[in-house]
């Protein structure tokens, strides 16, 4: 609709970096003595609850030995995504970069719009004890949030610090049924990471001059009185490159005035 094809995945870095907070939690099994004598690193999917309870529910009894989903397991999705007004930047803002391949041009981005993306994250056990060691492994981190730093747009060098923040956790346990009825204990937490989307990069030629004709009169016919002109030192100096200026002062009484169709004065 808008005419320029982009895609940065900011969504989808935000859902990655989500991911890898949760990748690496455990679980201990001891014996009656406190020795640990089994450790077990917990799945992460990204996969809603309903697809997870689908699967406890293709053994609902431990009479049936067909394969099911082995506990314990965690998942987490996007639940929403919202405008965030509060974090709201300058409109006309800017991120300028210069590419080292094509030093002549500069590169640049308008200020990106903020938003909230919200996710749900699911740990289900089969033990009482198994989901409290993945929940205590968790809310200790979030007071209550978390921040990421995501590399955002890496061909213009910005990156950006992300809060995750946690804000509910919710709990539920199967009680009813027989006793062969397979138990699923379910803790649902819910986070929102305030993140910016990115609009498209720009590009345009360096300016290598800067020309400024001065008037002391403004009737209908003015005449030029003194002309500053402005240039890089060295004039080959590209846009990343360590430079200064040479200004150039000029007077006339000449009557005339440039024309920047013809680039010269009549």
């Amino acid at each position: 609709m808008f005419g320029k094809h982009f895609y940065h995945q900011s969504l989808r870095k935000v859902v990655v970096a989500f991911g890898t907070i949760f990748n690496n939690i455990t679980i201990h099994r001891t014996d009656s003595s406190g020795n640990v004598v089994q450790s077990l690193k917990v799945p992460l999917a990204y996969s809603p609850k309903e697809k997870f309870l689908v699967r406890l529910e293709q053994q609902a009894s431990l009479d049936n030995r067909e394969m099911a989903i082995t506990l314990p397991r965690m998942g987490f999705e996007i639940s929403g995504i919202s405008y965030d007004a509060s974090r709201k930047l300058q409109r006309l803002g800017k991120f300028k970069s210069v590419n080292t391949s094509d030093a002549g041009k500069m590169y640049y981005q308008y200020n990106p719009v903020p938003y909230n993306i919200s996710f749900n994250l699911y740990a289900f056990t089969a033990t009482a004890e198994g989901g409290l060691q993945i929940v205590e492994q968790i809310l200790p981190y979030f007071q209550p949030d978390y921040t990421v730093t995501i590399n955002a747009i890496p061909e213009m060098g910005i990156k950006r610090d992300v809060p995750i923040t946690l804000n509910s956790v919710n709990y539920e346990d199967t009680y009813d049924g027989s006793f062969t009825q397979r138990r699923a204990v379910n803790y649902t937490m819910g986070f929102t990471a305030k993140t910016y989307l990115y609009g498209p990069v720009y590009s345009q030629k360096v300016i290598k001059e800067t020309q400024t004709d001065m008037y002391t009169d403004t009737a209908d016919s003015p005449k030029r009185e003194e002309r500053i002109v402005i240039v890089p030192d060295p004039t080959s100096a590209d846009a990343n490159d360590d430079f200064g200026f040479t200004t150039t002062i000029s007077t006339f009484n000449d009557a005339k005035n440039y024309n920047p169709a013809t680039d010269g004065d009549e």
